[in-house]
């Protein structure tokens, strides 16, 4: 029997015990004890394996450890490290993931409950021979629950920016040891705070814990935290002792979040789906951490286990669902006020690279106040990754795969739909020179669309599918016209246009010569005006080195050789105009023909 994945998993013990499937990263704690620092930093975006590892260094490193779950993992072959260190130290461990409460107090509150938590894991400090009295009362107020809420650990400001401090102070006199604090997603209530607008108090919080625990503590042996993002020195580490930080651009345990090639194929052989290689490749592939390559991890294992269930089943976006994806929503929004960015996006989106300076040292604060500030969030959290080795702060970036190049376009069609809704009187002249024939105007207006849209195009695709990415700006222009019932190549959606291209950008060059225009019988948009009794019909030819005229007379032809008015006139439409546009980059060239039918003509 195959064992299971673990989704949404990231207790090592339960994965190493209870029967799931592992990769193994455990030789990240031998580069971690080689490397030494006493205070390490660990960033990369969410769901690349953060958590579980900061569990797998607990498990290793705790006192009473069960070295069991190590057996016949990478780890195990460093016997003189394991002597020295496996279940050698006190081991503090919490998570800040939950302290994300909407208002200071509610997240203050959280901050307490996940220390006191903790603290209660060490009740027998309270019968310690090796505490005093006075001691023991310091651990009691880091437990101290209210009456009224038996899940509420009541802590003073002060009692609560010791609180890691203390607790380690009191672990090493019970045991004679210093002690190893691990501390994931430090910067959750960070972010949280900025968002709910108390990021002042959030950051004056986090720093007094941080000054005590990581600072100023005998007690400390050595701290490892993991976040998304390197919050700068000066906001949260301020006086420490040359934290080591290892980003995502750090050469060096770069393998250890998220899943190399080796160990998707590892995987999806285990389970028996190699066939799904490439297009597992396709969507989540394309992060570039130091020198590493690698995969989603979230996204590999959630698709392996859909699999499971249906063999057939096509990849999804696992990893974007998992957030609100804000920081490309800041980035489209605030693209619409530069023409260059706009061409910039057009880039990535096309599968091109960037090259931007990145500041890994932003604060939570200041992430959204500037364009050039955005670039380095994306890159920070996943949404761009680098190509080639940086130039200093200068690094190519590019869209890592298939899965986030979808997010972009998302974001992209929702800002046009704002774009195309605020100007009323714009969408209303469209439609009057639409339904009246007027090719000129509809050329003037379609172009100022373009120009306005960030164009989602592929120049690895062919001219006929390119053709997809302007009816599909048409179609959104026109679904905000009330009363028009407006259709795209047979009812496709905007993902189905996405998938028809991206379909057609994997296959070999042969094949697209050999397999031809696969929307024949469809034209590219319909609209049934009901109550003026118009019908239009509208065709698309992407009119490469800009041969415009001869594209829009092929459009034309198509039109009547495909017979494309037929549904229009067999349902009785008496007016139908037929429109041939041609499109290259952002410009257009529009050509319209009208018929008109008596009653009863047609059919």
């Amino acid at each position: 029997m195959k064992k299971k994945l673990p989704i949404g998993i990231d207790d090592f013990c339960k994965i190493r015990t209870e029967g799931f499937y592992y990769v193994d990263k455990t030789a990240m704690i031998r580069d971690l004890l080689n490397a030494w620092g006493e205070v390490n930093l660990f960033t990369r975006p969410r769901r690349f394996g953060k958590s579980l590892n900061m569990s797998m260094l607990k498990s290793f490193l705790e006192l009473g450890c069960d070295k069991s779950l190590f057996e016949g993992l990478e780890i195990s072959r460093e016997t003189k490290l394991c002597d020295k260190y496996m279940g050698k130290f006190p081991v503090i461990s919490i998570s800040l993931k939950s302290v994300d409460g909407a208002d200071y107090e509610s997240a203050r509150s959280g901050m307490c409950s996940e220390i006191g938590r903790e603290a209660l894991r060490f009740s027998f400090l309270l019968e310690s021979d090796r505490l005093t009295e006075m001691d023991k009362e310091m651990y009691k107020k880091l437990v101290n629950v209210a009456p009224e809420h038996l899940d509420y650990f009541n802590m003073s400001d002060d009692v609560l920016k010791g609180s890691l401090s203390v607790l380690s102070d009191l672990l090493q006199k019970h045991y004679g040891k210093k002690v190893i604090i691990l501390i994931d997603e430090y910067d959750v209530p960070l972010a949280k705070a900025n968002e709910e607008k108390h990021y002042p108090q959030m950051v004056k919080l986090v720093r007094g814990i941080f000054d005590q625990a990581l600072k100023s503590n005998d007690s400390l042996y050595f701290a490892v935290l993991t976040g998304c993002l390197r919050v700068s020195k000066e906001s949260i580490f301020t006086g420490l002792n040359n934290p080591q930080i290892f980003s995502i651009s750090t050469v060096g345990f770069d393998e250890y979040f998220g899943f190399t090639d080796a160990e998707v194929k590892a995987m999806l052989e285990y389970y028996g789906f190699m066939d799904r290689y490439e297009l597992t490749r396709d969507w989540y592939d394309g992060y570039r951490f130091g020198n590493t390559d690698v995969y989603c991890p979230w996204d590999v294992i959630s698709y392996c286990a859909e699999l499971r269930l249906d063999p057939q089943a096509r990849p999804k976006a696992y990893w974007s669902n998992t957030s609100g994806n804000d920081a490309v929503r800041h980035f489209i929004e605030k693209s619409n006020k530069t023409a260059n960015t706009k061409r910039e996006i057009e880039a990535l989106v096309a599968g091109e690279t960037v090259e931007k300076i990145i500041r890994e040292d932003l604060t939570y604060h200041n992430l959204y106040d500037e364009i050039e500030n955005i670039w380095s969030v994306l890159f920070m959290t996943g949404y761009l990754t680098q190509r080639k080795k940086p130039d200093g702060k200068k690094y190519e970036l590019a869209i890592p795969n298939r899965e986030i190049r979808e997010i972009f376009t998302d974001q992209i069609t929702d800002m046009f739909q704002k774009v195309v809704k605020a100007n009323t009187s714009r969408l209303t002249e469209f439609g009057e020179a639409l339904k009246s024939g007027d090719a000129a105007k509809v050329e003037k207006l379609f172009t100022s669309y373009l120009y306005d849209s960030i164009t989602v195009r592929d120049s690895n695709v062919q001219n006929d599918k390119k053709e997809i990415l302007y009816h599909g700006e048409m179609i959104g222009i026109l679904v905000n016209i009330e009363g028009w019932d407006s259709k795209t190549n047979a009812n496709a959606g905007a993902a189905d246009q996405r998938e028809a291209l991206w379909n057609d950008r994997l296959q070999p060059a042969a094949e697209r010569e050999r397999g031809g225009n696969t929307r024949d019988g469809y034209s590219d948009v319909m609209v049934k005006i009901e109550e003026e009794d118009i019908g239009i019909i509208i065709e698309f030819k992407y009119a490469r080195n800009a041969r415009f005229d001869a594209e829009c007379k092929d459009a034309m032809a198509q039109i009547d050789r495909m017979n494309y008015t037929s549904e229009l006139k067999h349902e009785g439409f008496h007016t139908i105009y037929k429109y041939g546009i041609a499109c290259f980059k952002k410009r257009c060239k529009v050509v319209c023909e009208k018929e008109e039918y008596n009653q009863g003509e047609a059919y």
